[in-house]
């Protein structure tokens, strides 16, 4: 398998989520891609989630700092120049979780860290997460992408996520510090630029084929540049905001769900689910099988669809809701 790695050099969320889906859906046939960047004082929103509700917008704004929204499922993580984030970029047919998570293990052994994984998507040291993972598909293409908490400031975590009081009630703590560290507090001598090296030759080690830098051409450049505009518009940052005539929530254990409805006589005219599910087309597939459905719990179980696990379990909960 051929692979390459990209460093990037911005660190503005809205070219680096841009580059990232370009170079996903660039990934040739046997190739990975491993693509490192930063973010600078960014909170990062999955692609189903309600910017307002998991995010203090208004604070973090007047701060100078950015709120981005990215194409996976997953929930809401902050981003400074104390972290730094991966992507391995590669077709679906030879994608790996295990191998891929191999590196990051391997690249932090150097540095006399055990890595484990754990929940649904945490990588943990000591039973401390400092990384948070999601991943995305499309057609042929996939990605698997998360955070490696370097030396976050753990009070700007504090000021500018909003985390609900069930998930914290669900992982057993009273404080979303009291679960995550940094790997400078497990071997002050880490550095981002030395775990950037560590992960390139761990990336080489684990595949058996020696990375190299990937090349952009002036094209691709530009379509990166054009995508960049896209990610930073309002439009794909918070799409549809309304008031809904009926809201339910409730969380998972694959995670939170709120399901907001708009009816006419006896009929569910407009839909929208919010979740970080890491499922990222979860939301899609409730809103459309909600949309244009009788307003009562018999005909939302006709609806019900046992070959999804996650809109199965929606559904019929709605339906006794109504």
């Amino acid at each position: 398998m051929r692979t390459s790695y990209v460093c990037a050099e911005s660190t503005n969320p809205y070219d680096n989520i841009a580059m990232e889906e370009f170079l996903t859906f660039h990934t040739e046939e046997d190739e990975c891609i491993l693509y490192l960047w930063q973010n600078a004082n960014t909170v990062v929103i999955g692609k189903n989630q309600n910017a307002f509700r998991e995010c203090k917008v208004s604070k973090l704004c007047e701060a100078g700092g950015f709120l981005a929204r990215r194409l996976s499922g997953g929930g809401a993580v902050f981003h400074d120049l104390g972290n730094l984030n991966f992507t391995f970029c590669v077709r679906k047919d030879a994608y790996d979780v295990d191998r891929q998570l191999r590196v990051i293990q391997t690249a932090l052994k150097q540095f006399g860290l055990q890595v484990e994984k754990t929940g649904r998507n945490d990588l943990t040291i000591d039973g401390k997460k400092f990384s948070g993972n999601a991943f995305y598909a499309s057609g042929d293409y996939a990605y698997h992408h998360g955070t490696i908490m370097v030396d976050v400031n753990e009070g700007s975590l504090m000021d500018y996520l909003t985390v609900s009081a069930e998930k914290l009630k669900a992982k057993g703590v009273d404080s979303v510090r009291s679960r995550v560290v940094n790997l400078k507090q497990l071997n002050s001598q880490i550095t981002i630029e030395g775990v950037k090296k560590a992960m390139i030759a761990a990336f080489s080690q684990v595949y058996e084929k020696q990375a190299v830098p990937y090349e952009f051409s002036e094209s691709a450049k530009a379509q990166i540049k054009k995508r960049k505009d896209f990610f930073a518009s309002e439009e794909w940052l918070y799409g549809k905001q309304k008031d809904f005539a009926v809201t339910f929530e409730r969380k998972f254990p694959w995670g939170e769900v709120s399901v907001n409805l708009e009816t006419q006589k006896d009929k569910i005219v407009d839909a929208k689910v919010y979740t970080d599910a890491l499922d990222d087309e979860l939301a899609h597939k409730l809103e459309k099988m909600l949309l244009g459905c009788t307003y009562q719990g018999k005909a939302l179980l006709e609806r019900r669809n046992i070959e999804n696990k996650e809109v199965d379990e929606v559904i019929f909960w709605i339906s006794t809701l109504i």
